[in-house]
């Protein structure tokens, strides 16, 4: 498990990425209730998934240690578009794979242009053309 690391829940802030049910999200709100009787505050998150889209909530004690995805930012060169589908090359390694072309960057996807992809628990995502 080389791609995630332990975080505690009480220092999450919107914004910050966790994997719930073995997915990765970012979260979009926290809420902290005040300890309880027994002494410990419970947090509250909402998160969405950022490969499903999926909207999931967790509550924990905040002293509690949550799985986070650790993120690598990369850069690769589209090779070919065919479809929905892109060949690309990354320029460090220059290994050659298939992904899948984000809704949003359908139209401007291009041979030639780079791309910059992140690689979260084994996924590859284009996250935009450079």
């Amino acid at each position: 498990m080389d791609d995630r690391k332990l975080v505690s829940v009480g220092t999450l802030k919107k914004g910050d990425t966790i994997i719930i049910d073995n997915a990765p999200c970012k979260i979009t709100d926290t809420a902290t209730s005040r300890p309880g009787k027994h002494g410990h505050a419970k947090v509250n998150l909402t998160a969405v998934g950022m490969l499903d889209g999926k909207k999931r909530q967790l509550v924990m004690p905040g002293h509690d240690k949550i799985e986070a995805p650790i993120i690598e930012k990369k850069n690769a060169q589209v090779l070919s578009v065919s479809g929905k589908t892109a060949s690309v090359m990354d320029m460090e390694s220059y290994e050659t794979f298939e992904m899948e072309i984000p809704e949003d960057l359908e139209g401007e996807m291009k041979e030639g242009s780079e791309v910059l992809y992140w690689v979260l628990t084994g996924v590859r995502v284009i996250k935009q053309i450079k």
